[in-house]
Formats: C-alpha cells, sequence, structure tokens
C-alpha cells in the first residue's frame, strides 16, 4: 500500500492564508489545538477502557486532521453524518466534552440515555448524526437528508462520512448513484486509513484509486492528503461551496494511516505488516501541523506544553463529572421507543 499523494508544500502564511482564508494564522492555530484534544482524547479513553471504566472506544488518531477540517469547514446549519471515527467534528461544532463523556461512560445524562454504543455519539444540537456500526448505512441516510433539503429549498449541505470498507457496501453505490442522478446537495468524505479492520484496501477493490469510483456516477472526485490539514480544509471548502450554490455532489478521498488499533478490541500485531507503525509515524498529521506553526513563527516557545497541559486538565475534569452520575433511570428505558413513555403493565385485549 503505497498511495500516490503527494504533500503541498507550504512554505509561508500567504500559503497558509490562500487554504485557510482570510483568518490564515489564527485558524490554524485554532485546528491545531482541536488537534490535541482529539490526540489527547484518545490517549485518556483508551487508558480508561483498559481500566474498566468504559467499555468500548475506536481512536481516530491519524485522522485528525480531516476530522477538525469538516469541524471548521462546514457551516453550522449543514448536518454531519459520521462513519467510525469522526467524533471530533461534534466536538469541533459545539457538542460540550463533559456531554460527549457523559455519552461515554453510558449514564444518565447520556443525550442517548446509555442506549447507544460507545464512541457512536449524537448531539441534536450540532446536527451530528449518531453513529452506526452498520457499515456504510449512513450514506444513503446522507442522500436523504440532502434530498428533504433540496426538496425545502434549505441553503444547507450533508456531509457524509465513510472508511474505505464501506466502498464495497451496497449503500455506497446506492448514495452516490441517487445523488449524482439528483445533483443533490451532498460532499461524500471518503477518509481512506487503508484498513477495513483487517483487510488491507487492495483486498476489497481492484481500483488503485478509490476516488475513481465517482466517475461510475457522474460525480467530480478529488483526491486528498488526509494527513494534511491545510489541503483537506480547502478540498472541504470547495466542495461544501459546490454542493451550497448548486454545483451537485463531490467524492472527495482523504488518504490517512491507520495509527493504532482499529478499536479497543483489536490486536493489529496479527495482519499488520511491522513496518505499518512506523510508516504511520511518518505521516502524523498532528506533527506536521505542529512542524509548520513553528516554521511559520506562529507559537511561542512553550505554547504548545501549556495547550497540552490545559487540555489534559479538561479532559481529566469532564471525566469526573461523568462519573459521578450515576446509570440511567429504569423508568427511562421506553423513553422515545413508545408514544407513552410508561405503557400499561396489561397487554392490550384482542379483538
Amino acid at each position: 500500500m503505497n498511495p500516490t499523494v503527494v504533500p503541498l508544500p507550504y512554505d509561508d502564511t500567504a500559503a497558509v492564508t490562500a487554504r485557510l482564508g482570510s483568518e490564515g494564522p489564527a485558524l490554524l492555530k485554532r485546528a491545531y489545538r482541536w488537534m490535541l484534544v482529539g490526540r489527547t482524547l484518545d490517549q485518556r479513553m483508551l487508558a480508561l477502557q483498559r481500566q474498566g471504566r468504559i467499555g468500548f472506544y475506536g481512536p481516530a488518531t491519524g485522522q485528525e486532521g480531516v476530522n477538525v477540517a469538516a469541524g471548521l469547514a462546514a457551516g453550522p446549519t449543514d448536518w454531519i453524518f459520521p462513519g467510525l471515527r469522526e467524533q471530533l467534528v461534534a466536538l469541533v461544532r459545539g457538542h460540550g466534552l463533559t456531554e460527549y463523556l457523559h455519552h461515554l461512560f453510558a449514564n444518565g445524562l447520556d443525550p442517548a440515555l446509555g442506549r447507544q454504543m460507545p464512541c457512536h455519539p449524537t448531539a441534536r444540537e450540532v446536527n451530528y448524526v449518531s453513529m452506526s456500526s452498520v457499515v456504510g448505512t449512513q450514506i444513503t441516510q446522507a442522500v436523504g437528508a440532502a434530498y428533504a433539503m433540496r426538496h425545502r429549498k434549505d441553503n444547507a449541505v450533508t456531509l457524509g462520512f465513510f472508511g474505505d470498507g464501506a466502498t464495497s457496501a451496497n449503500d455506497f453505490h446506492a448514495g452516490l448513484n441517487f445523488a449524482g442522478v439528483f445533483g443533490l446537495p451532498i460532499v461524500f468524505g471518503l477518509a481512506n486509513n487503508q484498513w477495513a479492520i483487517s483487510q488491507p484496501v487492495e483486498r476489497q477493490s481492484g481500483s488503485p484509486e478509490l476516488v475513481a469510483k465517482a466517475a461510475a456516477y457522474g460525480l467530480p472526485g478529488v483526491r486528498v492528503d488526509g494527513t494534511d490539514l491545510l489541503a483537506s480544509y480547502a478540498a472541504l471548502r470547495e466542495a461544501l461551496a459546490t454542493a451550497r450554490s448548486g454545483g451537485g455532489p463531490t467524492l472527495v478521498e482523504f488518504v490517512t494511516y491507520r495509527m493504532t488499533p482499529h478499536s479497543s478490541s483489536d490486536d493489529p500485531a496479527r495482519y499488520q505488516r511491522g513496518d505499518w507503525a512506523d510508516r504511520a509515524l511518518a505521516h502524523d498529521p498532528l506533527l506536521r501541523v505542529e512542524e509548520l506553526l513553528h516554521r511559520l513563527g506562529l507559537i511561542e516557545a512553550g505554547w504548545t506544553e501549556r495547550a497540552r497541559e490545559e487540555i489534559d486538565v479538561e479532559i481529566r475534569a469532564a471525566v469526573v463529572e461523568a462519573e459521578k452520575v450515576g446509570p440511567p433511570l429504569p423508568e427511562t428505558m421506553t423513553n422515545g421507543v413508545f408514544a407513552n413513555a410508561s405503557p400499561s403493565s396489561s397487554p392490550p385485549e384482542r379483538t
């Protein structure tokens, strides 16, 4: 696996501004801090899972650049349909860190009342739809939402994420075909981390570049170095603007490197080559942004260390708050399930 994606050079602040817009360097610092939040959260939550304090965790280490870029590029009225590693998008859009921790602990303040899998948050207040472990189902859901937006004449776009493995699912083909035929306001974000759990990408597709599949459905396709925050942000911003202006959907393939196990239940040593971890580390999106900030002189000495300490304190405080809360009350079990939240204990009479 050797993706033919050439990293784009950014050697001066003018180039940064060209990619990030008028906010330029300030937005780059903000994006870096959010990437630090994602990285620190992954490390802390994996540790909690090993301690038995949460049940499951799926890290997004190596994909922070794409997720932060999506959170910053999407408009406030746009809807996000995540794959399995886009939790950080919800946080960037304004979902509270403590509320997200309530979800991971499945406690009484969890928005899903403890019924959803860990790492599958739902954040209605920021238009972030719950994840699903069923591969690819969110693609057709995102397309349906885009069709509804077109019907209602909303000035909004759906952004649907999925992994390389989902390109082998029926929903991928049905979704892209429908969106292409009707020219819907949707951006398809293909996060190609080159592994569908233990299955390498070349074992599931004969296309050396997955973005080539877009042409079959009449969609433009863009292949981006997903470890490059600036390139990811620029590609998303352009695709979202095209969809918003009536130009139809775009498939954006982000080539990334999975830097961790698929989840806390996975052992990649059983199937990955021995040099994979070193190759992935060489493309670390967080280090790329950190090096860029230093090279451009955009952060003073000690700024990175202070940011790391602040974020660690924030996450630890959120963990303390979440662990204080007890489990959901038994009487909430049917909330949102039945029209009557407390159905009668007596079965209805047969007619």
